[in-house]
């Protein structure tokens, strides 16, 4: 798991399991988009020092992604402690993600759960963050 590895430039400190905020960032090593969007990702990793942040290239850590689609990029995975706050893609720039990080932080109850989502998304980005609070 290269992309996830805790030496990656935009890997943070990690806080209390329980309650640590957790922003990963799926992308792919192709997308021109995801390459401009690591500096952003980085700018709020630090403006928000207690959350963790990782970098997942969804085709190289495939196993770990397993069954979650991704089909645009970037697509973040907000989680709370084992709670899935947000999944879905973001306008490139920090403004968007940033506005959904502080959500998370700001409303204990936020929930990615969405009638409108397709069948099987919350689950399978639900399973994906428990995967990456267990090896990441």
């Amino acid at each position: 798991m290269s992309a996830v590895s805790p030496s990656s430039p935009v890997s943070s400190p990690q806080p209390d399991p329980a309650s640590e905020l957790l922003v990963a960032c799926l992308c792919a090593a192709w997308c021109r988009t995801c390459d401009t969007y690591r500096d952003d990702f980085a700018t709020l990793r630090q403006l928000h020092p207690g959350a963790r942040f990782l970098w997942v290239d969804i085709e190289d850590d495939s196993e770990l992604v397993d069954d979650l689609e991704v089909e645009t990029f970037p697509t973040l995975l907000i989680g709370q402690g084992e709670r899935l706050c947000f999944i879905g893609p973001v306008l490139p720039g920090p403004g968007a993600a940033q506005r959904l990080i502080q959500a998370a932080e700001d409303n204990p109850a936020m929930s990615a759960a969405s009638p409108s989502a397709p069948a099987g998304t919350t689950a399978a980005a639900q399973a994906l963050l428990s995967r990456l609070r267990q090896s990441c």
